[in-house]
């Protein structure tokens, strides 16, 4: 169930995903990261066309989820290659939306500064 909120600010999104409602952005990222959960991000994945989500693909969620919650920010490209000992194109292989709205939605962080979506 998806249900669109525009009441006097941004438009939100609510998506019934695992028996809780949860509210995104109009951009499809989350409102309140707190409220990610593996099944947020299989739901967000499906949507964004990939069936299932590999070990591969959680070792890039977790860690950038993990440096979100930890430093109060998300980290950039470079720290994401590093922390994860993956290239960037090796990411973004896994990710075919990218890391903005690939690995960084589907990690549940909210939209990045200067992202247009």
């Amino acid at each position: 169930m998806v249900l669109s909120i525009n009441s006097s600010g941004p438009k939100r999104i609510v998506k019934r995903i695992d028996g809780r409602d949860i509210v995104f952005d109009r951009d499809g990222y989350l409102l309140d990261p707190l409220l990610w959960s593996e099944a947020v991000a299989l739901f967000l994945a499906r949507e964004a066309g990939l069936e299932t989500l590999s070990e591969a693909h959680w070792w890039v969620l977790r860690f950038v989820r993990n440096y979100y919650l930890e430093e109060g920010k998300e980290p950039i490209n470079h720290r994401i290659k590093l922390g994860t000992g993956m290239s960037i194109q090796e990411i973004q292989a896994l990710f075919p939306d990218g890391m903005a709205r690939g690995v960084k939605r589907l990690a549940g962080l909210p939209k990045p500064k200067g992202c247009g979506g």
